[in-house]
């Protein structure tokens, strides 16, 4: 039986007895290898450049640089490794902001070891972690800004009409990408559209490629900033 990958992690945060607490609780956790430490965002970059990394935790709020900030140049250089952001700091901005950076998901400080350990393992997997506290916020977010802006129908129109010419996507895959923003599933798209599953999943591939973007929370927010909704 093939032993299971451990998962390379590198914990980042300007204090250094949660650096420390952090790295102790996750270096007993099964799978799992701390190979580093940075206190800010601009060692987090050069660290991961020398470790290469399979999973960062991220702190937001740090000195010199943030993790927000640091999360994007990590992800346009290392794309192979997942940004978990792990913050005391739940506001709706950093939320939005770090998802759109391209952490893989966002976590809060209180959150048990083994829940923790098990982020991690998933992250790894490129599946992404929301707290359900988390999910309901940026849930909120995009709400709000659907209903804060009624756009009319010809005002939706256009703005759809201004984002197929410059990404070159088809009608259909309009359709798919407005659908991903009000959290429909592979499967609810294909039964609203009457095709198959496989169609929809080369639609979204197709979607993320053009767009630029990494998952299907980032295809969401897009819709959602340029009213398509």
């Amino acid at each position: 039986m093939t032993e299971p990958q451990t998962v390379k992690v590198m914990v980042v945060d300007d204090q250094q007895l949660m650096r420390d607490g952090i790295s102790s609780l996750l270096s007993i956790q099964e799978g799992i290898e701390v190979i580093g430490t940075a206190a800010n965002g601009q060692e987090a970059i050069e660290q991961a450049l020398v470790l290469t990394p399979d999973v960062i935790l991220m702190d937001v709020r740090m000195p010199v640089m943030n993790g927000i900030a640091a999360t994007e140049q990590i992800r346009r250089q290392l794309s192979t490794c997942q940004v978990l952001m792990l913050t005391t700091f739940d506001d709706e901005e950093d939320i939005v902001k770090a998802l759109i950076a391209g952490a893989s998901g966002y976590l809060l400080k209180d959150i048990p070891a083994q829940d923790l350990a098990q982020a991690v393992r998933l992250a790894h997997r490129g599946i992404y972690q929301l707290e359900p506290s988390i999910a309901g916020k940026l849930v909120g977010v995009l709400n709000k800004q659907a209903g804060s802006s009624p756009a009319a129908p010809a005002k939706k129109e256009s703005s759809a009409q201004t984002v197929a010419a410059q990404f070159d996507l088809t009608e259909r895959e309009m359709e798919v990408l407005q659908l991903i923003a009000t959290g429909a599933t592979n499967r609810e798209i294909a039964e609203e559209l009457v095709v198959s599953e496989g169609t929809v999943k080369n639609h979204v591939s197709n979607i993320l490629s053009r767009l630029g973007l990494r998952d299907r929370t980032q295809a969401a927010i897009f819709a959602r900033e340029n009213n398509l909704l």
